[in-house]
């Protein structure tokens, strides 16, 4: 027997990082929100602690920019982060496999305390949740599956959606966002077209312990057959011992990595990151993530809007991607909260082309922007090679172009 039926002004389908800030971000307007997703409460509010034994740290982690950490202040989620959980940054070393050229970036030289933060996801999504605890104009939907969505067609007010949960629950709502992931449901059910490749990379991901400490720096290096990066992670013991890997290799490579033993990866680990970090100690079993890239044709239709990844997801090159949907959220929510001080409908096509306009354009040229740095440290040509080597050591020496470069990526104003 179907539950009664639930009406509210936004639907939010995915409860997580970018979900989940959207809701926390209007919780102080008139408009009334159900957050759905399919993941339990018990497992949205579970807190990770940095411990240093086995499986103890969340292997997906961000890289939050100023920007983000701002956001996130603002809807008093940072506050509910404790220190111990935070990894500030204050330096990033970049290089190349077959160079001697480096770039590298130095919070002090910006006038700023770190360059950005690493903490492991699970421990933002919980701060989120506990933020949203008390918020009179919410109510959660949580291990609850999206099962159908329906359009309610009407003849003089705009159309609206009804969704059906697993357990029956209905939800009539005006505006329906989705922020449920890539692999977005909502988009594919309002046949909202894609542009997408696959990149024949997977990115294998693990936490590791390092002998020697990260000093608080974010390491990088590029190889013909793909990017590596080690970034810091803060541990209960202050140790600075221990990095999130990213490892984006060819998939064929790929598969041929996840199938080593412990030691022999970590050999081949350690002598891709030339030994930067002395010897490496496995923390946590090792992910592999295919790698493909995907751009929405249209964020918005009639009733319906895409946020984060269900709009956009990027290669993991520089850690944009949750940063790019935490400015969809910014932008949304600015919108919708204006709308409701104005008493224009949140699914007005106005307001929601406005939100396109102000983020299709950025996502995009972040977008091209890793697409090209990916390929150029692809080239094998010898040519290449020796230019993007010059290339690096030239920028390196050019302190307010680097300046520049830096800022922009930790989303300050130019």
């Amino acid at each position: 027997m179907k539950k009664s039926l639930v009406k509210v002004d936004i639907a939010i389908v995915g409860a997580g990082l970018v979900g989940g800030a959207l809701a926390a971000s209007l919780k102080n307007c008139g408009l009334s929100i159900a957050l759905i997703d399919y993941q339990t409460e018990e497992n949205l509010q579970k807190n990770v602690s940095g411990r240093i034994s086995v499986n103890d740290f969340d292997p997906r982690v961000s890289a939050l920019t100023m920007a983000s950490q701002s956001l996130l202040t603002e809807l008093g989620v940072w506050q509910k982060i404790k220190p111990s959980q935070i990894q500030a940054y204050q330096k990033m070393k970049v290089w190349d496999e077959l160079g001697t050229a480096c770039i590298e970036f130095d919070s002090a030289e910006l006038y700023q305390d770190s360059l950005g933060c690493i903490l492991e996801n699970q421990n933002i999504i919980s701060a989120l949740h506990s933020v949203m605890s008390d918020q009179v104009n919410l109510k959660t939907f949580l291990g609850n599956q999206l099962k159908s969505i329906e359009l309610i067609e009407a003849e003089i007010e705009a159309d609206q959606h009804l969704l059906t949960l697993e357990h029956g629950q209905l939800i009539q709502c005006k505006l329906l966002v989705a922020a449920d992931g890539a692999n977005s449901k909502v988009r594919q059910w309002a046949s909202m077209p894609t542009r997408e490749w696959d990149y024949q990379h997977e990115a294998i991901v693990a936490t590791i312990k390092t002998s020697k400490k990260h000093q608080k720096t974010a390491w990088q290096r590029f190889s013909e057959s793909g990017p590596l990066a080690f970034l810091p992670l803060a541990d209960a013991n202050d140790t600075q011992q221990f990095c999130s890997i990213v490892w984006s290799q060819e998939t064929a490579r790929a598969k041929s990595l996840m199938a080593l033993s412990e030691s022999d990866f970590l050999k081949e680990l350690a002598e891709s990151i030339e030994f930067s970090l002395g010897e490496l100690e496995a923390v946590s079993a090792r992910y592999s993530i295919p790698l493909r890239q995907r751009h929405a044709k249209t964020y918005v239709k009639p009733g319906i809007v895409l946020l984060g990844d269900a709009a956009h997801t990027i290669h993991p090159l520089a850690g944009q991607g949750v940063n790019l949907g935490f400015k969809d959220v910014k932008a949304l929510s600015d919108i919708l909260i204006e709308a409701d001080k104005q008493n224009v409908e949140v699914n007005n096509m106005v307001l929601l082309k406005r939100y396109q306009r102000q983020r299709r354009g950025d996502n995009l040229l972040m977008m091209a922007a890793m697409e090209s740095f990916k390929r150029l440290f692809e080239q094998p040509d010898p040519f290449l090679r020796w230019l993007r080597n010059t290339g690096m050591g030239w920028v390196n020496k050019q302190s307010f172009l680097k300046n520049q470069i830096a800022k922009h990526a930790m989303g300050l104003s130019l």
